[in-house]
């Protein structure tokens, strides 16, 4: 197995692990306490550090020499994380197992997109490199659809404690694989006289560059509503007649990422901005119309088109970041993009949460019209023409694009 092959077996087995959590510590917390408010508040630990540790993690993975040794030991702490979980939830003071979730949580960042960054290092510039970013995406898609099923069968077969146990096992599979993996030494390429990008420096890139502000506003505002759609889902199916049918429709929405992602997130003739609009746009047209329609088959089918237009979204989203990130600070970049989402994704969750009594169909109306105002808004914001190559000083020394000559120490 080359290189990114195993990056994309190391990518899936961590983001199951990480996939996985949301539902197996909801099912633990129930079995062994009876609350699942105490599952809430210890999934809120796990994953509120995400956007406070992603410029940390993401600095700190620029810094040092030895990177190999730095993920593996952020992969081992997310694992080791989980696997404590497993042991002290319902068991121990509560504070403790918050602790530990707080921990794990911090170990995020580089599940997500601190894994993400390392592509450019693994696939040469070019459409090759786009279509990596496909396949990295659809290590999330394929997670999603997977891990909650797992987590529910292995706690149907025996309890959720088990279950935690295959998503500790993933953690390390994926910590095992990315030993494995070719590392560069991060700015070797860079003059030595180059200075270490600060802690701030990827928030400083992410607003001073302007197509990753533009996809980076967009996608954090489009979370708002994909963080809230589980819970409108459940009230949606429930308003149909069939209440235990919202994971029928979140598995529809998953699988039709999944597959949207490895053919529509393959189109590396597209311009990536302009892929970025028509999956949010798809996205909202298609829950909007889902909003309205009388019966869970016709429901089902058009959660599995949101999702396909949903699919596209991450590729282009990743081929964005790996474009105009600076070197010095891609990882921030990545780490900070996730973390972001991960945290307008909690915050629409709260969200449906006090909203839970209006109607379902003016839920899921909302979450569509997010998905409309993000596509505006990155219509808006995103340069109207790619930038000459001349005149591009924000591009990342890694694409295909970046003009030639001399750039000034630390420059982007």
């Amino acid at each position: 197995m080359d290189g990114f092959g195993r990056y994309l077996a190391a990518a899936l087995a961590a983001r199951f692990a990480s996939e996985g959590m949301g539902m197996a510590v909801v099912l633990l917390a129930l079995e062994r306490t009876g609350s699942a408010s105490y599952g809430a508040f210890v999934l809120t630990a796990w994953l509120a550090p995400h956007v406070l540790a992603a410029p940390l993690a993401g600095a700190a993975a620029g810094r040092t020499s030895r990177p190999r040794l730095f993920h593996l030991g952020t992969l081992a702490g997310f694992t080791a994380a989980v696997a404590a979980l497993a042991l002290l939830l319902g068991r121990a003071p509560l504070p403790v197992v918050l602790g530990v979730a707080v921990l794990g949580g911090s170990c995020g960042p580089m599940v997500t997109g601190g894994l993400s960054s390392l592509v450019t290092g693994l696939v040469p510039a070019g459409a090759g490199r786009d279509r990596a970013y496909g396949w990295d995406a659809s290590t999330y898609n394929a997670a999603a659809v997977t891990a909650p099923a797992a987590v529910s069968l292995v706690t149907a077969l025996g309890s959720a404690a088990p279950a935690m146990g295959v998503l500790a096992g993933s953690g390390a599979l994926a910590a095992a694989l990315a030993a494995t993996l070719p590392y560069g030494v991060p700015g070797a390429a860079a003059p030595r006289e180059a200075p270490r990008a600060g802690l701030g420096a990827g928030l400083a890139a992410l607003w001073r560059v302007r197509e990753l502000r533009a996809v980076t506003s967009a996608t954090t505002l489009a979370f708002v509503g994909i963080g809230s759609l589980t819970t409108t889902s459940v009230l949606l199916a429930a308003g149909l007649g069939s209440p235990g049918a919202g994971g029928v429709l979140m598995t529809a929405f998953a699988v039709g990422a999944l597959a949207g992602s490895l053919t529509l997130g393959r189109m590396t003739s597209v311009e990536p901005g302009r892929l970025v609009r028509w999956a949010l746009a798809g996205t909202g047209a298609a829950l909007a119309a889902a909003a309205f329609t009388p019966s869970l088959v016709g429901t089902v089918a058009l959660f599995a088109v949101a999702g396909v237009c949903d699919g596209p979204l991450l590729t282009a989203t990743l081929r964005i970041r790996a474009e105009y990130a600076p070197d010095a600070v891609r990882t921030q970049v990545f780490t900070l993009g996730a973390g972001l989402k991960v945290t307008a994704a909690s915050a629409g969750a709260a969200l449906v949460g006090f909203a839970a009594g209006a109607p379902p169909w003016t839920l899921l109306t909302g979450i569509a019209g997010l998905q409309l105002a993000a596509a505006l808004l990155h219509g808006l914001t995103a340069a109207r023409r790619p930038a000459p190559a001349a005149a591009v000083t924000g591009r990342s020394a890694g694409s295909p694009t970046t003009a030639a000559g001399r750039r000034s120490p630390g420059a982007p």
